[in-house]
């Protein structure tokens, strides 16, 4: 028996025996207010909010603000629950305490076909599995931002937080104006009573601190002023002034700057080097040997008084590389591996229904294909760079990180120091995409560090660094099979798919105690294919996971990122081989899944489908869950110069309950330039182990002349919020590539798309 269906089938089986623990409320997520950071003057009332003398709130924020909003998001629950206005909350560094883990995101690595994992009527299987994976991550308390999970985390807890320091704060002016609680009212963070006595919270927040209060009853929706309504980035105004840190922004006495040069060869190290003439030259200080730390390859960094000394110095430096032990790596190889692979491997089931090789014996005719998707880069506009010292024992760290205490982890780990004497500072990320959920240029840094004689040192890469030696997003590769039967119908659809699985690894380098002896089926690898709404009676969807040797990372939208353009470009092959219309053809297939229908049907009312065009343009359609949300993108696309050229994209979405439309509609637009390039342009190739991609010239982005207009439109929802920040990019790829089937005839079935 496979490894997952063991695993399900125990949780099915237990699911009896531990439904009265299940049903237990989760630990509490409240936190003590000595876990926020002592400030002269505040004061605070649990591990969450803290309240200043002149009445306003502080936040301890856990997730890393790259752009997606969340800053202001987070800050939008807790001003909610407290009643006081947005520009009243501000925002200080989470501590390491488990309270602020991430328990969202490792909830949603379950492998649950989306259909069975909501609603009321959940299987037992999916509700004690849910509960088990949530219980466990409570425990871990990993922090991380990623998986569009942040406000999905924070969605109970946080405004769980705001509303207890809220009655906490109200029960303190009652008490000390001897007056019924129920009397009281606020409004701006100012509590008051129809005799004229008021405070601020300020004034209130001593004798707050230390009570217990009671039943803690959320706002009811009705009541809301903020959660819903447009709201302003607070992040914004810093931005612009240029007051803001980002990780390349720090600056300290004394600092050193560090430039990396790693081995050409994926997995090479150096061999000889020469460093007399590098260190020669005027503002060159040191060369330090760097080792594979955290899943990089080995090479070196050459500290300077500048980073533009010290750039010069890592070029001069004379160097022979070796090819890796087990020989080098090339990108057309590894997709022939691949193909085999579909061929050869049995690999894991991830979804099943029906007799689906009765339905292909019994079929007229079946339909075959083969889709395929290259490896990518995160090409981050902040390259990757992190900033340390090591002095007396101890370690400080300023970084852009997704992954604050992986971070800290391995710093004290290259140190050899205990944990508990790293201080680290996570800065605003100039993009993450995942790319910053590793922590090898952290301990690179930290390694640097150590050699500098207790000044701090800023480790940069150049951009070839970063393109050339990133964590990339897989090679995939997968085969569709759907049998028609004597009706024109579709009856079944078979999908198996290959590629390296990206969790296992991540796991191994940044978690290694917590990865296990083995490999377990990585979710990743196939979401995207076994989680379609599609009513099909016969499935059977498997993924054959692959050991490539390419190091590999989680990409923006992760395995839907492919996934999205194999399945949906399989459906609309399955329309046009069964002469019906594309959307009409998933409209037919989606009568069990109203929710998608719906996203579905306002994407095509606003994109006007089916209605005239100008001369030389076609429509495209397709539509994807993700992270919990549903997305539906209608791309209008025409050909330039033998060239495709998208003029604009129609968005809809239902992501639950919506915190911020701005962000929302933002989010949309970001992940619409961020696929468009990925479908146009991206590709990542390797030939004698060395990366050909090195800079924008070789892998280029989408420009802002060829930008598309981007619209959204968001189907309202009294559902818990699902993500935001990734489900835009799945349905991008296979729209543009729909509707240049609609426009030339030919289908592509491989990315990066051509004509």
């Amino acid at each position: 028996m496979k490894r997952r269906t063991w695993i399900l089938s125990a949780l099915g089986a237990t699911g009896a025996l531990v439904v009265g623990w299940g049903v237990m409320p989760a630990r509490s997520r409240l936190g003590s207010p000595e876990l926020m950071l002592p400030t002269q003057g505040a004061v605070a009332l649990n591990g969450w909010i803290k309240i200043t003398a002149d009445g306003a709130v502080v936040l301890a924020m856990p997730r890393s603000e790259m752009g997606q909003g969340v800053h202001t998001a987070l800050a939008m629950l807790v001003a909610e629950e407290l009643d006081v206005p947005l520009a009243r909350v501000r925002l200080e560094q989470a501590g390491a305490d488990k309270i602020y883990g991430n328990v969202a995101m490792l909830v949603a690595s379950l492998p649950f076909h989306p259909l069975e994992s909501e609603g009321g009527n959940k299987p037992s299987k999916v509700r004690v599995g849910e509960w088990l994976v949530g219980k466990i991550a409570r425990e871990l308390g990993i922090n991380a931002t990623g998986g569009s999970s942040s406000v999905a985390d924070a969605w109970v807890p946080l405004r769980t937080a705001a509303a207890t320091a809220r009655a906490s704060l109200l029960g303190a002016a009652a008490a000390q104006w001897q007056l019924p609680l129920r009397e009281l009212t606020v409004e701006n963070g100012v509590v008051s009573h129809a005799s004229g006595k008021s405070a601020h919270y300020g004034e209130l927040a001593k004798g707050a601190a230390g009570t217990a209060p009671g039943d803690v009853i959320l706002k009811n929706r009705k009541d809301w002023k903020l959660i819903g309504q447009p709201a302003l980035r607070t992040d914004i105004p810093a931005k612009t002034n240029g007051s803001t840190q980002f990780g390349l922004d720090v600056r300290l006495p004394g600092m050193v700057f560090a430039q990396v040069r790693l081995c050409p060869m994926l997995g090479g190290t150096p061999g000889t080097i020469e460093a007399r003439a590098a260190l020669a030259l005027p503002g060159v200080e040191r060369l330090v040997p760097l080792e594979a730390l955290a899943g990089s390859t080995a090479g070196f960094a050459v500290v300077g008084k500048t980073t533009w000394h010290a750039r010069e110095g890592a070029q001069a430096v004379e160097v022979t590389w070796q090819q890796r032990a087990k020989g080098a790596l090339d990108s057309k190889q590894i997709e022939g591996s691949l193909l085999a692979a579909l061929e050869t491997g049995s690999g894991s089931t991830f979804h099943e229904k029906g007799e689906i090789d009765q339905a292909e014996a019994g079929a007229t005719r079946l339909v075959e294909s083969v889709y395929r998707a290259p490896s990518l880069a995160h090409a981050t506009m902040e390259p990757m760079n992190c900033t340390a010292q090591v002095k007396d024992g101890k370690v400080e760290v300023w970084v852009p990180t997704q992954v604050p205490q992986m971070a800290r982890a391995v710093a004290a780990k290259v140190a050899g120091v205990a944990i508990d004497d790293v201080t680290l500072h996570v800065t605003l990320l100039g993009g993450g995409f995942g790319r910053r959920l590793e922590v090898d240029y952290v301990a690179q840094a930290v390694r640097v560090a150590m050699d500098c004689g207790g000044r701090p040192v800023q480790l940069a890469w150049t951009r070839e660094e970063d393109t050339m030696h990133d964590f990339y997003r897989p090679m995939h590769v997968a085969r569709l099979r759907a049998a028609v039967d004597g009706q024109g119908s579709v009856s079944s659809l078979r999908i198996k798919s290959a590629g390296d699985a990206i969790t296992p690894r991540w796991m191994a380098r940044g978690l290694p105690a917590l990865s296990g002896p083995f490999d377990m089926p990585d979710k990743t690898a196939s979401e995207g294919l076994f989680d379609l709404p599609y009513g099909f009676a016969h499935q059977h969807m498997s993924h054959v996971a692959t050991r490539m040797d390419v190091p590999v990372g989680f990409w923006r939208s992760v395995g839907h990122s492919h996934n999205a353009f194999f399945s949906e470009g399989f459906m609309d092959e399955l329309a046009f081989e069964t002469r019906q219309d594309p959307l009409a053809f998933r409209r037919a297939l989606l009568k069990e899944a109203p929710r998608y229908l719906a996203v579905l049907n306002l994407a095509a009312e606003k994109a006007q489908w089916g209605g005239k065009l100008p001369a030389g343009r076609a429509r495209g359609v397709a539509l994807h869950e993700s992270f919990g949300s549903i997305v539906a993108e209608v791309a209008e696309v025409s050909l330039h110069g033998g060239k495709p050229r998208v003029h604009r994209v129609v968005c809809a979405v239902d992501c639950g309950t919506v915190v911020n439309p701005n962000t929302v509609a933002q989010q949309m637009e970001s992940a619409v330039i961020f696929a468009l390039t990925a479908a146009l342009y991206g590709r990542i190739d390797i030939k004698d182990g060395v990366v050909q991609q090195s800079n924008f010239p070789s892998y280029p982005m989408v420009t802002l002349a060829e930008a598309p207009v981007v619209e959204t439109w968001i189907v309202p929802s009294t559902r818990a919020p699902g993500g935001v920040g990734e489900p835009g990019v799945p349905p991008l790829a296979p729209a543009v590539a729909n509707a240049l089937f609609a426009l030339t005839g030919t289908r592509q079935r491989a990315l990066p798309l051509s004509t």
